[in-house]
């Protein structure tokens, strides 16, 4: 029994590491900040706009922005996802209660906002490798330079544009993209 179990394990092991790789953001599952699983994939057919977010940066006001963008242009097939890191000089210290509590009390957050965490670094999560592979995402990959950088994605799940953290949500550039990714079939 003890050979058949670790015969299994290794053919486990083996299948995993000859998995396909990631195409879409669609094959990542990411916690809620209530710590529920949410797949990426349950926003296909919407324009997705990917933000990791902190609590006590300098861009934090973008909070605003990012809701009144998301107010604007949620009923019309869009959705924010703010992924919290603490990445940059701790500028995220919280826990994910304390996270959610500071967005819905200081900027009235409706947004999906998911659990904390790494965007960079050896302990960067799964689907940050994945936005950041420039081989796999040339058109929006390379490392998070800070806090609010904001990836944009069509409705089949594909990048559209990538804006960098002083690029609020509300900017010109910003909106005439997220309505050519909703316009788009």
């Amino acid at each position: 029994m003890r050979i058949a179990t670790a015969t299994f394990a290794l053919l486990l092991s083996a299948a995993t590491a000859f998995a396909a790789p990631a195409k879409s953001i669609y094959d990542f599952t990411l916690n809620s900040i209530d710590g529920q699983p949410t797949p990426l994939a349950s926003y296909k057919g919407k324009v997705v706009m990917v933000v990791n977010v902190a609590s006590k940066c300098g861009f934090t006001p973008q909070y605003a922005a990012l809701e009144t963008v998301y107010e604007k242009y949620k009923d019309k097939g869009f959705v924010i996802v703010g992924v919290p890191a603490n990445n940059f000089l701790s500028q995220e210290p919280g826990t994910n209660e304390e996270i959610k509590t500071f967005c819905s009390r200081k900027y009235n957050v409706s947004f999906p906002m998911m659990a904390k965490v790494s965007v960079k670094g050896d302990d960067k999560t799964p689907l940050y490798q994945f936005l950041t592979d420039k081989n796999l995402n040339p058109k929006v990959g390379g490392e998070i330079p800070w806090n609010f950088t904001k990836f944009l994605f069509d409705k089949n799940g594909n990048p559209v544009a990538r804006f960098g953290p002083p690029t609020t949500p509300d900017a010109p550039e910003v909106i005439k993209a997220i309505e050519a990714a909703l316009a788009a079939n």
